[in-house]
Order: structure tokens, then C-alpha cells, then sequence
């Protein structure tokens, strides 16, 4: 694989340590600012908010631009952002520079998935696609634990300081690794036609199981703390540990569906769902020891980011005429997806059916993941070419297929 998949890599171990890290640091900023932990908690929501809004919009804006230089300007805008945190003053500024702080969040993603993609020979995309993706993963791993026990030990400001750093580092991997000729840029349709490459079905049914599976994950995810204290009998101190193990089986998945996906991109979302529906309906079991609790964090893990790979590219392929925009979009989704899941999740509990009641009603999210996909792949057989046709449409484009190959 190119090594300026690295620079990539990195881009992301940064964008996942800070999009995760604050709800590690929320009794610190809290008591810091002189705030409550609830209205510390908006500041996740407006990280989420910069992302949902910024995935779509940058993309389409810096569409007839380099790659390279939009990848190299999004770490900048995500260095700023970030330093504005370690800088804020008080409540308001910290919410304000979180906002800035996600707005290149989904842009990244999704450029990065494109320039990833253009490096590889065609059968190795959804793996190229995966190793950008490890970034994200390890970050969970290694990324928010460190960040986490550094802005406990040295203050939260440190914490964000310390990102920029990343970001920094992020930005000299990609103007040193990425070549210049790797700076296509998507076809001056602009932005109208950008936005019309989203009209399609078979896009917003990708988009659809984006939010439906990952929504599954976060349903649980959110909540794995209290299922891990009260039904597994973990202690208080030993959940960073098994949320660790979390990062882990993500990894996993993700390398493991980017292999896959290479040689059955449908068929590896649809067993990845398939997994997901299983693992969480057997939560309640799983979560009544330790040691199955354990396996269940990793099993959680590995399942759902399976799929991330394949629908990245899926989003990518249904729409390329804009897959910058598309696969920005599909960022966008997965964070509404955070927001949602928890949401449902949360009035599972709410309603009183127990502890480990998210998990079921994630379940429920990814049975709805499988039946969107199973509808995209019904729509893709209906709109296929005969294969009649494909032979008389290969009859009549031999120039232009050679000179688009010459």
C-alpha cells in the first residue's frame, strides 16, 4: 500500500482523538469553567453539529479544487479549531471553537476516501479506504486514553494543545507524502451540479444504512458503561480498560471489512449487519459475566466497523460524479447516526426495560440497517443493464473507452 495512506492515517488518529476525547474531560472543563456536567455535555453536541454541517458544505465547496491542498487546508482549519479550545476563555468560546473544531471533520473523511482510493489498483480500494479508517480506531485505542490522562494530570487545555500538535504533524505527513499527481479534482460541474449528483436513490438508500447500522452501534455503545457496571459487576475504574478493548475489535473490523469488501463489498455489508443484529440482540446474555462481557465489547467493536469500509465505498461508487461530496455526506451520516442511536437508546431506558434494553433496541436498528440495504440492492438489479445491452453499448464506445485509457 502507498505510504502517503499514512499521512491519511494520521490525519485521522488526530480528528478521532479529539472528537471523543472531551467526554473523558467533561468533569474537568466542567469544574474549570464553573459549569454543570450537563451543559459541559453540549459540547460534544456542537463538535457533532460542525461535523454534520461541515461534511456536506466543505465538500461541495472545495470540489474544483486540488485534493491535496483541500486535505492540507482542513487539518489547518482543524489545528485552529482545536487551539481555540485550549485558548477559550470561558463556555461560550469552548462551544464556538468545538463547532470550528468538527466542521473539517466529514470533509477529511471524505476527500481522503477519494485521494485513498485513486492510489490503488481498483480491487484494493475498500482496503486503501480501511487504512485511512485505522487512524479513527486507533485513536480509540491509544489516542483518547492518552489524551484523557493528559488532561487530567497536566489540565484539559494541555489536552487540546496537544491535538493541534497532531495536526500539525498531519499536515507536514500530507504535503511531504502525498504526490502531486494525486490532485485530481472532481469535474467543474459546480456546485448545482455537485448537489445533483445526490438526487439518487441508490445514494440516499447507502446514506440510509449508514444511519440505520451505525445508529445500532451507538444506541448501545452509549450506554456500555452503566450495562458493564450494573449487570457485569465491572468497577468504576476498569470500564477505560474494556473500552479500550472496544478500539480493539473496531480495528479489527475495519481492517477485516476492507479486505473483505474487496472481494464482495455487498456481501460484507450485509454479513457485517447480519453480525451486528446478533451480537446485540445477545447482550442481555453475554452481559450477565465478566469475561462474556469482555468478549461482547470486542464483538460489538468488530462487527459494526465492518461495514465502515464497504459503505464508505458504496456511498462513493452510487454517486460518482461527486464522490467528495457523497463520501462527506456519508460522514454526516454517521454522526446523526451517534446522535440518534443514543436518543433511542436512551428511551429504551427511559421506559424502564432495563439496563442492557439499548442493546435489544440497537438490535432493532440494525434488522432496519438490513432491510435498507437488502431494498439498495433490490433497486440496483432493477436499474441493470441487460446483458444484451451491455454488449450493444460496449460495441459502440470502443474510441472512447481507449482514449480515456490512453
Amino acid at each position: 500500500m502507498p505510504l502517503a495512506l499514512l499521512a491519511l492515517a494520521v490525519g485521522a488518529f488526530g480528528i478521532g482523538t479529539t472528537e471523543f476525547v472531551m467526554m473523558g474531560l467533561l468533569p474537568e472543563v466542567a469544574d474549570d469553567l464553573n459549569i454543570s456536567i450537563p451543559t459541559a455535555g453540549h459540547l460534544v453536541s456542537a463538535y457533532a453539529l460542525g461535523v454534520v454541517i461541515g461534511a456536506p458544505l466543505l465538500a461541495a465547496v472545495t470540489a474544483r479544487m486540488s485534493r491535496r491542498s483541500v486535505l492540507i487546508g482542513l487539518m489547518g482549519l482543524f489545528v485552529a479549531g482545536n487551539a481555540l479550545s485550549a485558548l477559550a476563555p470561558d463556555n461560550g468560546w469552548l462551544l464556538a471553537a468545538r463547532f470550528v473544531s468538527g466542521l473539517p471533520h466529514g470533509a477529511f473523511f471524505g476527500v481522503g476516501a477519494v485521494v485513498a482510493t485513486t492510489m490503488v489498483a481498483p480491487e484494493r480500494k475498500a482496503r486503501s479506504v480501511s487504512l485511512m479508517f485505522l487512524g479513527l480506531t486507533v485513536a480509540n485505542v491509544a489516542g483518547v486514553p492518552v489524551a484523557t490522562l493528559m488532561g487530567q494530570h497536566l489540565g484539559w487545555r494541555a489536552t487540546f494543545l496537544g491535538v493541534s500538535t497532531i495536526g500539525l504533524a498531519a499536515i507536514a505527513a500530507l504535503a511531504l507524502l502525498i504526490p502531486h499527481d494525486h490532485t485530481h479534482t472532481a469535474p467543474a460541474a459546480g456546485l448545482r451540479g455537485e448537489l445533483a449528483a445526490l438526487r439518487s436513490v441508490p445514494v440516499w438508500l447507502a446514506l440510509g444504512t449508514t444511519v440505520a447500522g451505525f445508529g445500532a452501534l451507538f444506541s448501545a455503545y452509549s450506554y456500555i458503561t452503566p450495562m458493564l457496571t450494573e449487570s457485569a459487576g465491572y468497577a468504576g475504574s476498569s470500564v477505560t480498560v474494556l473500552l479500550a478493548l472496544f478500539g480493539v475489535g473496531a480495528t479489527a473490523g475495519n481492517l477485516l471489512g476492507g479486505r473483505l469488501a474487496d472481494h464482495s463489498l455487498r456481501g460484507t455489508l450485509f454479513a457485517g449487519l447480519a453480525s451486528l443484529v446478533a451480537v446485540l440482540a445477545l447482550f442481555p446474555l453475554l452481559m450477565s459475566t465478566t469475561w462474556s462481557a469482555a468478549l461482547a465489547v470486542v464483538l460489538l467493536g468488530t462487527a459494526a466497523f465492518a461495514t465502515g469500509s464497504p459503505l464508505q465505498l458504496m456511498v462513493m461508487e452510487k454517486a460518482s460524479a461527486a464522490p467528495s461530496l457523497a463520501s462527506s455526506a456519508n460522514q454526516a451520516a454517521f454522526n446523526l447516526a451517534n446522535a440518534g442511536g443514543a436518543w433511542i437508546g436512551g428511551l429504551a431506558l427511559s421506559a424502564g426495560f432495563g439496563v442492557t434494553s439499548p442493546a435489544l433496541a440497537g438490535a432493532g436498528l440494525a434488522v432496519l440497517g438490513l432491510a435498507v440495504a437488502g431494498a439498495a440492492y433490490a433497486v440496483d438489479r432493477r436499474r441493470a443493464p441487460a446483458p444484451g445491452r451491455e454488449r450493444i453499448i460496449a460495441t459502440h464506445v470502443p474510441q472512447e473507452s481507449e482514449a480515456l485509457h490512453r
